[in-house]
């Protein structure tokens, strides 16, 4: 793969993602995908991921929010299935009870803070992690991750998706001082490495990619340069 892909590379790497259509299969096997959070506060974030992931072939989302933010969601689409159990006593089993139907997890879009609903999500976590389970974290869910690094240390499942300001506060944390801005996929793959190889898509101007296995574009770093 070059540095800096082309459309026509960019369209197939993103047709490869999407499930062909098939008489043969049957509503659920095209991808059921849980999504972890929306609070009070924040309800539309937890939607769009959860109806990006239907918009791209996926058959089934589930979102598991707090009970404030249920009727918000519910009324956005009625194709998805919404839960609000995250900041009910019983949420940890509310949601580990649907995780064996579920094929991956977005962890953090509109979760909010509160600590309650942020200690159910490690567990939740922790949970995914025990079923081997794919996971992408953002937003308030990497709030949790740069607090609590371990949650996701040595987890090759799990992908970060920082912004830039998100990626300096984890980069402070896990390996202390500031990245350099001047070789972003050096100071990616270190943390990279620190984190014990996850994946982090660094988002930006230019986003970039690393598993912290390779240090130069062409392999697992490469960047890629968006024209919205």
């Amino acid at each position: 793969m070059s540095s800096h892909p082309s459309p026509a590379e960019l369209l197939q790497m993103v047709k490869a993602v999407i499930p062909p259509l098939s008489y043969s299969r049957h509503k659920g096997q095209a991808g059921r995908v849980g999504v972890v959070g929306g609070c009070r506060e924040y309800t539309g974030a937890p939607y769009y991921a959860a109806i990006s992931s239907l918009r791209v072939g996926g058959d089934l989302a589930t979102v598991f929010c707090t009970q404030a933010a249920a009727t918000a969601i519910k009324s956005y689409n009625p194709e998805l299935i919404v839960l609000p159990c995250l900041d009910e006593g019983n949420a940890v089993s509310s949601v580990t009870a649907v995780l064996p139907r579920l094929h991956s997890l977005v962890i953090g879009p509109g979760l909010g803070r509160d600590a309650a609903v942020l200690k159910t999500t490690t567990r939740i976590i922790e949970a995914a992690k025990g079923r081997n389970m794919p996971m992408v974290i953002d937003a308030d869910g990497l709030f949790l991750v740069t607090d609590n690094p371990s949650v996701i240390k040595n987890y090759t499942k799990a992908i970060l998706t920082p912004n830039k300001v998100e990626f300096g506060r984890l980069y402070e944390k896990v390996c202390g001082g500031k990245p350099n801005p001047e070789n972003p996929v050096v100071s990616l793959k270190q943390l990279c490495q620190q984190l014990g190889n996850v994946t982090i898509v660094q988002k930006g101007e230019m986003d970039v990619i690393s598993d912290g296995k390779n240090g130069k574009a062409g392999n697992d770093v490469f960047s890629v340069h968006l024209k919205w």
